[in-house]
């Protein structure tokens, strides 16, 4: 994805859909059985698949992305360790497909978070305490927005919430300017040229 296609993100602000679990696997993000299409689009149906659906496959009603409540809902917040298990990349273009910009855990796993970052997608990582609180507000289905400011490291609310969380600058910097790798290579070409002629030169 080039950065003319990437949305720069600095500030967002958008309702919140909870799901209170911990351990999320991308095999539950995006079950195995959806990753034939070699575009990056047309994942987000499939979403959760498994666990929106009762055994008999029709929709469950008790979970949360089925309800209208959080229709249209931009920021996902769920339990400790998301996105682990395999490293399939899938899983952020799934989220990112269902209209998801944020995802607000307590920690994730390394691999889904570099591809998150790499799709411009922001991670927010905050304390337990803090995400249980959030948690409980998006719950209540009254409409819980969160503000996630990249520019200030900060999530707020309109409850008085103001708490920081840690980003690294340079996965920061590229989300706060919409670019990806191939925008990094490109910036650093002149760098690159110069390196691979020494490299030709001391091989002479």
């Amino acid at each position: 994805m080039s950065a003319s296609l990437r949305q720069p993100f600095r500030v967002h602000e958008g309702l919140v859909a909870p799901l209170r679990r911990s351990h999320v696997d991308t095999d539950q993000i995006i079950p195995k059985n959806f990753l034939k299409r070699i575009e990056r689009t047309g994942f987000g149906p499939f979403l959760f698949h498994d666990w929106r659906r009762t055994a008999t496959g029709e929709m469950d009603p008790a979970f949360p992305l089925n309800q209208p409540a959080y229709a249209g809902a931009s920021i996902l917040v769920a339990g400790l360790n998301f996105g682990c298990g395999s490293s399939r990349e899938h899983a952020a273009w799934a989220l990112q497909d269902a209209g998801f910009r944020v995802v607000l855990a307590p920690s994730f796993a390394d691999i889904f978070r570099n591809n998150a970052v790499g799709n411009g997608m922001v991670p927010v990582a905050l304390a337990e305490p803090a995400v249980n609180s959030i948690l409980d507000r998006a719950e209540a289905g009254t409409g819980y927005t969160l503000v996630i400011d990249l520019e200030r490291c900060e999530v707020r609310d309109a409850h008085g919430l103001a708490a920081p969380f840690a980003f690294d600058e340079a996965s920061r910097q590229r989300l706060l300017e919409g670019k990806d790798e191939i925008d990094l290579i490109l910036a650093n070409q002149s760098d690159i040229s110069a390196f691979e002629a020494q490299q030709n030169t001391l091989e002479e």
